[in-house]
Order: C-alpha cells, then structure tokens, then sequence
C-alpha cells in the first residue's frame, strides 16, 4: 500500500502574518496525521516561520523550487542547503509555472532532480500536458518525455524520496478539473512508463499525486481512483478547512 501525500503549494501567496496564521490552523487540523503524509510550501521568504510554527506536529515543509549550486555568484536563486537551513524536507521540481514562465527543460529539471536529492531533499517532481497538447493528440508523448527525461539517470534509493506529481496544465487554476477517469487514465499511463524505463519495483512503490483544481468537493473521487496517491494542491491549500478536507479523502482510501 503506498501511504497517501497532499502538498499545499501557497505558490507566491502569504506574507509573513498569514503564512504562520494557516500554519497555527493546519496543526490541529493535519498535524497529527498518521495516513497521509502531509506537506505544506510557503513562498522562500517565510519558510522558517512556517516551519517554527509546525514543528513538533507531523506536517513537513517544502520549498517551491531550487537551484543546482549550493551558493555562489547566482543572484536570486536558492540552494537546497539553504532550504534546509529554513526547516526543509521536500522541494517542488518542475512545476508548470517553471516550466512555461521560466522555460525550464526536462534538461535542466534532471539536473535538478538529482542535486536535490543528493543535497538531502525530498522531491516532488511535476509533470503535466497543456490542453493543445491533450487535444492534439500528443499527451502522451509529453508525459513520457517529461518522465522519462526528467528522472533519466535516476536508481536505487533515490526513488525512495520521490513523488511524481501530475498536473494537467489546463486544469491549474482554471477551475476547470481533470475528471477521475482522466486522472486514473493519465496516472496509469505514468505508471507504465515508469514500470518500462525503470522496472516494476519502482512503478509499483511510485507515488504520484494529482494535482489541478483539486477542491473539497472533487477529493473524494479524484483520491479514490487506484492510481492517485494523493494530491498537489493549490488554492485550495490557503484555507485550513478545505486543505484538511482534502487530507481526508486522502486518508479514507487506507482507511
């Protein structure tokens, strides 16, 4: 059984007063969670408050991308070891936004992946088609790039702390939700590609979480589908109810 994880990504939302305020909400609510593994990603500037206020419960904290040096003459970048220092366990790689604003590359996210992961962090690594991919008839040639190219290079223990996100682009902040047979179809597909690059054992253990317009009113079917391990959440993760909800429908299919 592979335990469920919902990530809050608050994306470039919440200044200092209101990122420890959801934080204080969120530990009564998921910071006790036994089933579901629980992660919350502030902007840069307020994770080592975030992660002061959480601490002692069970809910982790990640940053929302890094570079590929520890420091250095790189002006307006972050390293993981200063993640780290800011209470740290987990970083997004490869969210859509990085990848259509800041034209990063599977290339370059590989790069990455594997500095992230050998500077100690836990990754969560998005991919996701856009809707001309999808309707075109390419998405599953994306996916397969963006797995396949992404996590190339990839073995043995660094699987254990990854979770692969995905994150149709035309359901990120649309309102606009992929519905649970499409979800379940493109997770299953992910998971074959992973089981054909890099063998059944990783296939199998794989997370992969659901992410687009996931609300409380969509949880429970989107968490049910046998491929969905969970979920990225976005605005929805700024209020602590509807975060906690969704926590739940994560934590009713091990129930």
């Amino acid at each position: 059984m592979r335990t469920p994880i919902v990530a809050g990504n608050w994306k470039l939302n919440m200044l200092s007063a209101d990122a420890k305020a959801l934080a204080m909400d969120l530990v009564p609510l998921v910071g006790a969670s036994e089933t579901v593994e629980v992660v919350v990603c502030p902007v840069f500037t307020v994770l080592s408050p975030v992660s002061d206020t959480v601490s002692g419960s069970k809910i982790e904290v990640g940053g929302q991308n890094c570079y590929t040096q520890q420091s250095g003459a790189y002006t307006g970048e972050i390293s993981p070891e200063f993640l780290k220092d800011a209470g740290c366990q987990w970083v997004i790689i490869g969210h859509s936004e990085r990848r259509q604003y800041f034209e990063e590359s599977n290339a370059f996210l590989n790069e990455k992946v594997h500095f992230a992961l050998n500077s100690g962090l836990k990754v969560m690594y998005c991919i996701g088609e856009t809707l001309e991919q999808r309707e075109g008839g390419t998405m599953e040639d994306v996916l397969r790039a963006q797995v396949t190219e992404g996590l190339a290079g990839l073995e043995g223990a660094g699987f254990d702390k990854l979770v692969v996100a995905y994150e149709p682009v035309w359901a990120i902040g649309t309102g606009v939700v992929a519905s649970p047979e499409q979800a379940e179809d493109a997770h299953k597909f992910v998971r074959g590609v992973l089981d054909e690059t890099f063998g059944t054992a990783v296939a199998d253990a794989m997370r992969i979480q659901y992410g687009g317009s996931v609300k409380p009113d969509n949880a429970n079917e989107l968490m049910s589908q046998p491929n969905v391990d969970g979920a990225l959440v976005g605005g929805a993760s700024l209020k602590a109810n509807d975060f906690s909800v969704i926590v739940q429908a994560s934590a009713s299919t091990v129930a």
